[in-house]
């Protein structure tokens, strides 16, 4: 099986209020866990990322005038994921973006492809604990002290160590 850790970083909380991509990152591993290929994007969602939104992931205006918008990538995105299954923390939000994204630029979809959202399986696993990507670093001993801030391709990195101890146990 072919699996791709994924996460993206956005302009707020939900597409339907115009927020959009801005940094889209993906990992293949092999199956012992080790990175094998990437994929990773700044994107220009052509609006205003908003302050608090800049504090989560360090992403702001200026850092991705002149970057690619979604569409310029799309067709090479969805050449890395095809025929993969996508490990995604909180896969609805990921794959609500990019479902949207794709939506506004060729009308393509993922949405049918198989998803491991890690998110429920430690949701199933560590009941009533906090289940974030740092918690479950810390809990799988996995070294995230270099995170200051949110990435999306240094996350996917991070998701695809966390899913293989995850799988280990």
């Amino acid at each position: 099986m072919r699996l791709i850790a994924l996460d993206t970083e956005t302009t707020g909380l939900s597409p339907k209020k115009g927020h959009r991509i801005v940094e889209i990152g993906a990992v293949e591993i092999d199956e012992s866990g080790n990175a094998i290929n990437t994929f990773h994007h700044y994107i220009n969602p052509d609006r205003h990322i908003p302050a608090e939104v800049v504090r989560v992931h360090g992403i702001n205006d200026e850092a991705v005038e002149g970057k690619p918008h979604f569409a310029d990538v799309a067709k090479e995105f969805l050449s890395f994921v095809k025929g993969a299954t996508l490990v995604i923390h909180n896969a609805p939000f990921d794959i609500g973006f990019i479902e949207h994204e794709l939506s506004l630029c060729n009308g393509n979809s993922i949405a049918s492809m198989p998803v491991i959202d890690t998110l429920k399986v430690a949701r199933r696993k560590f009941k009533g604990q906090k289940n974030d990507l740092d918690s479950l670093c810390r809990r799988y001993d996995i070294n995230c002290e270099h995170r200051q801030l949110h990435g999306a391709l240094l996350d996917a990195k991070l998701l695809a160590e966390v899913y293989v101890a995850m799988m280990g146990e």
